[in-house]
């Protein structure tokens, strides 16, 4: 069944870093907002980070992201997709990235997850000259990673203001 990306991305003029996943989950999609499931780690790995209160509503949320000149989108506009599954993904479109680049101040990406990492540099490689960094995924599928292991590789997002 094909799905359709319909969570508008997260940034603003000031945006210096781009955090990006390759498609929603059933959950964020369901909930309408990036990262939503409540066993993804994406958010507890940023309030670490940053040494901030466990993130609750997406209002606060947003307003983390932008405080921090973080934006976030994923690489995928629609796709065929079963459930969650990053492995199931099938006839892509993607979405258009280069919107972010030119309103921002975007100086580095960073892919969560293979799949995006993969995505990027096959669609976007000879469009954006930004550099990459391939992060593992927050994603509860990633077992392998423990929630610190996941700060400790995920630290290099910290920019200097």
């Amino acid at each position: 069944m094909r799905e359709y990306h319909l969570i508008e991305p997260v940034y603003n003029q000031d945006s210096r870093i781009l955090i990006l996943g390759s498609f929603p989950s059933v959950k964020s999609r369901a909930g309408n907002f990036f990262y939503h499931h409540p066993q993804n780690r994406f958010w507890k790995i940023l309030s670490n980070l940053y040494n901030y209160q466990p993130l609750e509503t997406i209002i606060e949320k947003k307003q983390f992201l932008l405080e921090h000149k973080i934006a976030v989108w994923d690489v995928i506009a629609s796709c065929e997709i079963t459930g969650s599954s990053d492995s199931s993904i099938k006839n892509i479109t993607i979405n258009d990235l280069e919107k972010i680049i030119n309103e921002s101040k975007i100086t580095h990406i960073y892919t969560n997850g293979n799949l995006a990492d993969k995505l990027y540099h096959q669609y976007f490689d000879n469009k954006i000259s930004l550099p990459v960094t391939k992060l593992p995924s927050s994603s509860p599928a990633n077992a392998t990673y423990s929630l610190d292991k996941l700060i400790n590789y995920w630290n290099v997002i910290k920019i200097d203001d």
